[in-house]
């Protein structure tokens, strides 16, 4: 192997490097910039149970309705729907999506309208359910207050 062969592997050897090491920077920059706030942590944390907490209450008021108690079923119509807005706002969160503060607002007003129907009936299940519903809505109405002037849709 000559001088020259020498240096063009050294050369090349450390352009590999310098290439690994600002690949590892850039790295660390894209973990930063792809890092939830504590916001939308807790706000995707809450969607999740409460969505949870939804299908729960469905499977509650299914079997209250085999029973024949006719009365739990715009519960369970509402638990159905507002765990699909719950699961559609925690997707778009975790995804940091534009669109997340239009699912958010929704999803709080699902969860408003959804506990103030559960909150009518008296046991354990329903109970949780409404207060992971209350929980979910002032947790989402908290984060559409703090994205104000930052959900708007941006054209590539």
């Amino acid at each position: 192997m000559d001088r020259r062969e020498l240096l063009g592997m050294v050369g090349v050897s450390a352009l590999g490097l310098t290439a690994m090491s600002a690949r590892a920077d850039d790295k660390s920059s894209a973990d930063h910039c792809c890092e939830l706030s504590q916001t939308h942590k807790d706000c995707l944390e809450a969607c999740n149970d409460c969505a949870k907490a939804c299908d729960v209450t469905f499977h509650h008021c299914y079997m209250q309705l085999a029973e024949g108690k006719k009365e739990h079923a715009k519960a369970l119509h509402l638990a159905a729907d507002c765990a699909e807005f719950c699961r559609l706002s925690a997707s778009l969160i975790g995804k940091q999506s534009a669109l997340m503060a239009h699912s958010c607002r929704a999803c709080a007003e699902a969860c408003k309208h959804t506990a103030a129907e559960v909150d009518r009936f008296d046991s354990h299940e329903m109970k949780d359910a409404v207060k992971k519903l209350r929980k979910c809505e002032e947790s989402c109405r908290d984060m559409v207050a703090k994205m104000a002037g930052h959900s708007e849709i941006r054209a590539n």
